[in-house]
């Protein structure tokens, strides 16, 4: 039985660290999906992505996946952990879409994690929190975002808060709200 862990918070809580120690956990092969793609000409992100790189052990596979996530899981073998590290980036990746075609992406995305038959622990970013975005194109994201979250975490088996460098299974500590979130 594949289960589905939701690992979202702030930037820089340890939200990435928790999910590579759930992995770990799983003792399973771990696939990791990097929706990020590379700009060389950013330093400082690049800095971001070899300190994720660098913290990952050696036998993980990684796959570079910055649009097609469905595909990707759905090509997921049994007995594997696949680790999604960033729905944010995804979702950033994507935001030209317009509304019709993104509620469709999301759509497939959902049923696939349904369907698919290795366990899976996606990392998603908490951009709400904060004020409302001054331009479009931020307040698009972080809607998108926080909708997804939501969504997801409606199907999985376990979702944590990380914050603080401290994890929070909020399905201890929580209360579901009905209702799809879309």
């Amino acid at each position: 039985m594949s289960k589905i862990i939701l690992v979202t918070g702030p930037t820089r809580s340890g939200k990435s660290e928790w999910a590579e120690t759930l992995a770990v956990q799983s003792n399973k092969a771990v696939v990791y999906i990097a929706t990020a793609t590379l700009d060389s000409n950013d330093e400082e992100w690049m800095q971001r992505v070899q300190q994720h790189q660098q913290r990952r052990p050696h036998d993980w596979v990684t796959l570079e996946v910055p649009e097609e996530l469905s595909a990707a899981l759905a090509e997921a073998k049994p007995n594997t952990c696949l680790l999604v590290d960033a729905l944010g980036t995804w979702v950033a990746n994507l935001l030209e879409q317009d509304d019709c075609n993104w509620q469709n992406t999301v759509q497939e995305f959902l049923d696939t994690v349904q369907l698919v038959a290795a366990d899976l622990i996606f990392v998603a970013e908490e951009t709400g929190w904060g004020v409302v975005p001054a331009y479009s194109a931020g307040r698009t994201f972080r809607d998108r975002l926080g909708s997804l979250v939501r969504q997801l975490g409606g199907i999985a088996d376990t979702v944590y808060l990380v914050t603080g460098g401290y994890a929070l299974n909020l399905n201890i500590l929580g209360s579901p709200i009905s209702g799809s979130g879309g």
